[in-house]
Protein backbone atom coordinates (compact mmCIF):
# COMPACT_ATOMS: atom_id res chain seq x y z
CA UNK A 1 0.00 0.00 0.00
CA UNK A 2 1.30 3.27 -1.04
CA UNK A 3 -0.74 5.13 2.13
CA UNK A 4 -0.12 4.13 5.66
CA UNK A 5 -4.20 4.31 7.49
CA UNK A 6 -5.02 3.89 10.83
CA UNK A 7 -7.80 4.80 13.55
CA UNK A 8 -6.68 3.65 16.85
CA UNK A 9 -8.86 4.96 19.19
CA UNK A 10 -7.04 4.83 23.29
CA UNK A 11 -8.63 5.34 26.53
CA UNK A 12 -5.65 6.33 29.15
CA UNK A 13 -6.03 6.76 32.46
CA UNK A 14 -3.44 7.17 34.80
CA UNK A 15 -3.30 8.49 39.09
CA UNK A 16 -1.80 11.34 40.86
CA UNK A 17 1.46 9.93 42.42
CA UNK A 18 -0.08 7.41 45.60
CA UNK A 19 -3.39 8.60 44.31
CA UNK A 20 -3.17 11.80 46.29
CA UNK A 21 -6.17 13.98 45.87
CA UNK A 22 -4.56 17.02 44.48
CA UNK A 23 -6.95 17.71 41.25
CA UNK A 24 -9.27 20.20 43.57
CA UNK A 25 -12.37 21.56 41.66
CA UNK A 26 -10.34 25.03 41.20
CA UNK A 27 -7.24 23.41 38.54
CA UNK A 28 -9.47 20.43 37.00
CA UNK A 29 -10.59 22.10 34.05
CA UNK A 30 -7.82 23.92 33.28
CA UNK A 31 -6.04 20.79 33.96
CA UNK A 32 -8.11 19.08 31.24
CA UNK A 33 -8.10 21.51 29.05
CA UNK A 34 -4.01 21.48 29.14
CA UNK A 35 -4.03 17.79 28.94
CA UNK A 36 -6.18 17.46 25.68
CA UNK A 37 -3.81 20.27 24.54
CA UNK A 38 -0.56 18.39 24.83
CA UNK A 39 -2.79 15.61 22.67
CA UNK A 40 -3.70 17.74 19.88
CA UNK A 41 -0.01 19.55 19.33
CA UNK A 42 1.04 15.34 18.67
CA UNK A 43 -1.45 15.18 16.57
CA UNK A 44 -3.66 12.21 19.17
CA UNK A 45 -6.87 14.22 18.21
CA UNK A 46 -8.49 14.44 21.84
CA UNK A 47 -11.86 13.45 22.32
CA UNK A 48 -12.91 13.67 25.75
CA UNK A 49 -10.61 14.07 28.91
CA UNK A 50 -11.43 14.13 32.22
CA UNK A 51 -11.24 12.60 35.76
CA UNK A 52 -11.92 12.99 39.16
CA UNK A 53 -9.52 14.36 42.42
CA UNK A 54 -6.86 11.82 42.07
CA UNK A 55 -6.89 10.59 38.57
CA UNK A 56 -7.34 10.96 34.61
CA UNK A 57 -8.51 9.74 31.64
CA UNK A 58 -7.87 10.76 28.33
CA UNK A 59 -9.58 9.34 25.12
CA UNK A 60 -7.72 10.32 21.71
CA UNK A 61 -7.27 9.27 18.51
CA UNK A 62 -3.21 7.66 18.76
CA UNK A 63 -1.19 9.22 15.82
CA UNK A 64 0.41 7.35 13.58
CA UNK A 65 3.81 9.54 14.31
CA UNK A 66 4.26 9.16 17.84
CA UNK A 67 4.11 5.84 20.15
CA UNK A 68 1.42 5.59 22.89
CA UNK A 69 5.34 5.50 25.36
CA UNK A 70 5.88 9.30 23.93
CA UNK A 71 2.23 10.24 24.00
CA UNK A 72 2.15 9.38 27.91
CA UNK A 73 5.74 10.70 28.55
CA UNK A 74 4.78 13.97 27.02
CA UNK A 75 1.15 13.94 28.85
CA UNK A 76 2.56 13.19 32.19
CA UNK A 77 5.99 15.05 32.06
CA UNK A 78 4.47 18.45 30.90
CA UNK A 79 1.81 18.99 32.94
CA UNK A 80 3.50 18.28 35.60
CA UNK A 81 5.58 20.72 35.17
CA UNK A 82 2.51 22.88 34.69
CA UNK A 83 0.35 21.88 37.53
CA UNK A 84 3.67 23.30 39.96
CA UNK A 85 3.91 26.58 38.13
CA UNK A 86 0.10 27.15 38.92
CA UNK A 87 0.03 27.70 42.71
CA UNK A 88 2.48 26.47 45.47
CA UNK A 89 0.07 23.80 46.99
CA UNK A 90 0.95 22.16 43.97
CA UNK A 91 4.79 22.14 43.95
CA UNK A 92 4.67 18.17 45.05
CA UNK A 93 2.63 17.11 41.95
CA UNK A 94 3.78 13.87 40.64
CA UNK A 95 1.70 11.06 38.33
CA UNK A 96 2.30 8.01 39.10
CA UNK A 97 4.68 6.13 37.53
CA UNK A 98 2.62 3.62 35.49
CA UNK A 99 -0.70 4.05 33.62
CA UNK A 100 -3.59 2.15 31.73
CA UNK A 101 -4.38 2.21 27.83
CA UNK A 102 -7.08 0.04 26.38
CA UNK A 103 -8.00 0.30 22.66
CA UNK A 104 -11.44 1.50 22.46
CA UNK A 105 -14.19 -0.08 19.54
CA UNK A 106 -15.23 2.90 17.28
CA UNK A 107 -19.02 1.55 18.09
CA UNK A 108 -18.22 2.76 21.96
CA UNK A 109 -16.72 6.15 21.28
CA UNK A 110 -19.71 7.72 22.59
CA UNK A 111 -19.89 5.36 25.78
CA UNK A 112 -16.38 6.11 26.40
CA UNK A 113 -17.00 9.51 26.30
CA UNK A 114 -20.10 10.01 28.33
CA UNK A 115 -18.24 7.57 30.87
CA UNK A 116 -15.57 10.37 30.66
CA UNK A 117 -17.98 12.97 31.79
CA UNK A 118 -19.51 11.28 34.54
CA UNK A 119 -16.70 10.68 36.93
CA UNK A 120 -18.08 12.68 39.66
CA UNK A 121 -21.18 10.95 39.75
CA UNK A 122 -19.08 7.60 39.06
CA UNK A 123 -16.69 8.00 41.83
CA UNK A 124 -19.40 8.81 44.62
CA UNK A 125 -19.55 4.93 44.50
CA UNK A 126 -16.09 3.32 43.37
CA UNK A 127 -13.11 4.60 44.07
CA UNK A 128 -9.86 4.42 41.48
CA UNK A 129 -8.55 1.43 42.48
CA UNK A 130 -11.45 -0.72 42.15
CA UNK A 131 -12.63 1.35 39.06
CA UNK A 132 -9.01 0.48 37.91
CA UNK A 133 -8.90 -3.27 38.56
CA UNK A 134 -12.45 -3.45 36.55
CA UNK A 135 -10.84 -2.07 33.49
CA UNK A 136 -7.85 -4.37 33.91
CA UNK A 137 -10.50 -7.12 34.45
CA UNK A 138 -13.03 -5.97 31.28
CA UNK A 139 -9.27 -6.21 29.04
CA UNK A 140 -8.29 -9.18 30.73
CA UNK A 141 -4.97 -8.00 31.61
CA UNK A 142 -3.04 -9.89 33.80
CA UNK A 143 -1.24 -8.25 36.73
CA UNK A 144 0.28 -8.56 40.33
CA UNK A 145 -1.45 -6.16 42.47
CA UNK A 146 2.27 -5.49 44.30
CA UNK A 147 3.04 -3.75 41.29
CA UNK A 148 -0.02 -1.80 39.87
CA UNK A 149 0.16 1.06 42.88
CA UNK A 150 2.50 3.49 43.56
Amino acid sequence: MPKSLNKIYIHIVFSTKNREPLISDDIKEELFNYLGGVCKNLECNPIQVGGYKDHVHILCLLSKKITLIKLLEELKSSSSQWMKTKDAKFSSFYWQSGYGAFSVNPTEIEIVTAYIKKQEEHHKIKNFQDEYRAFLKKYNVEYNEEYVWD
